[in-house]
């Protein structure tokens, strides 16, 4: 999943879940959601690609190991800084990009391709390979890029609507 599509659904599985809840959402856990949305592949591409320290593009921040430690550790400091609901959001970002990565896998129960939530405990399934953002941007067809730029209007849209036609359900903050 690339970048967008991981910022679009953490952020579509956290307003919904905020709505099912009868919550408000608050500028700060968007900001929170869709930050986490992108951080196990901010953690492992770089130090897997461009520095070689990690084995795999999914390894120490897709590992469910690294992960749990990290939304409680978020949690705490938020609610300590005073945003009580950031934890729920980063915790609904980063997880719902590990669900992003694996749903396929899960699909078609490919359980062995998804060794990577358990690294360093399980090898990661040897998949991706290093690429540079040229590399990646040459890959990508037209109609990809097309569909992606939609979906990024569209997005873009709700995010606009959210707070401009419903100021009512987002609190400040």
């Amino acid at each position: 999943m690339y970048p967008w599509g991981h910022a679009a659904f953490a952020y579509l599985l956290f307003v919904g879940l905020a709505l099912l809840a009868h919550r408000r959402v608050s500028r700060a856990q968007l900001i929170g959601v869709l930050v986490a949305s992108q951080l196990p592949d901010l953690i492992d591409k770089p130090l897997a690609w461009w520095v070689p320290l990690l084995p795999s593009g999914r390894s120490l921040g897709h590992s469910l190991l690294f992960a749990l430690p990290l939304i409680v550790t978020v949690g705490v400091v938020a609610h300590r800084a005073g945003h009580f609901g950031v934890a729920p959001a980063v915790a609904v970002g980063y997880l719902s990009h590990l669900l992003g990565d694996a749903y396929v896998e899960i699909y078609f129960w490919r359980v062995d391709e998804l060794t990577y939530l358990l690294w360093p405990v399980l090898a990661p399934y040897p998949y991706d390979t290093p690429v540079d953002i040229f590399a990646l941007l040459n890959a990508v067809a037209i109609p990809d890029l097309i569909a992606a730029s939609i979906a990024g209007i569209v997005g873009c849209a709700v995010f606009a609507v959210h707070f401009a036609v419903a100021p009512w359900w987002s609190s400040p903050g």
